[in-house]
């Protein structure tokens, strides 16, 4: 998985794609407890993006707990983070399913077909050696 590879066209904001991409780096291992993040300024010349994007992207993950910033020395990857259950949240992401699933039935596949997604999709976590509930 190549980190930081944003989609400029896409709905989702690119300081909300930046966030989502750190998360899945974490589940996936490619990133670890410990690990420097680059400074604002080196990510927003690498993705020719405003570095207040940048900023905004790392400010949520450090409000949430997934990163830390040292003084003088970086942001880097929370030690011990574990994610949190978040009700409104959880709901969210019932909506997202829901919607998930009957895009699904609309193309066609079984419930049964809809579960062997799922699972491939989260055997590729799984083979990360990597579980988390982040």
């Amino acid at each position: 998985m190549k980190l930081f590879s944003i989609q400029p066209t896409s709905n989702t904001p690119i300081y909300q794609q930046i966030i989502d991409q750190v998360k899945e780096g974490i589940l996936r291992g490619v990133l670890a407890p410990g690990d420097k993040l680059p400074s604002v300024r080196e990510l927003a010349t690498m993705m020719t993006v405003n570095p207040n994007t940048i900023q905004k992207a790392y400010q949520e993950l450090e409000r949430q707990k997934i990163t830390e910033t040292i003084q003088g020395k970086g942001t880097f990857i929370a030690r011990g983070y574990l994610g949190k259950q978040d009700e409104e949240k959880l709901q969210l992401l019932k909506e997202y399913f829901k919607k998930g699933i009957i895009d699904a039935r609309y193309l066609g596949l079984s419930p049964a077909e809809i579960l062997n997604l799922v699972n491939d999709l989260l055997a590729d976590f799984s083979a990360a050696g990597r579980e988390s509930n982040c």
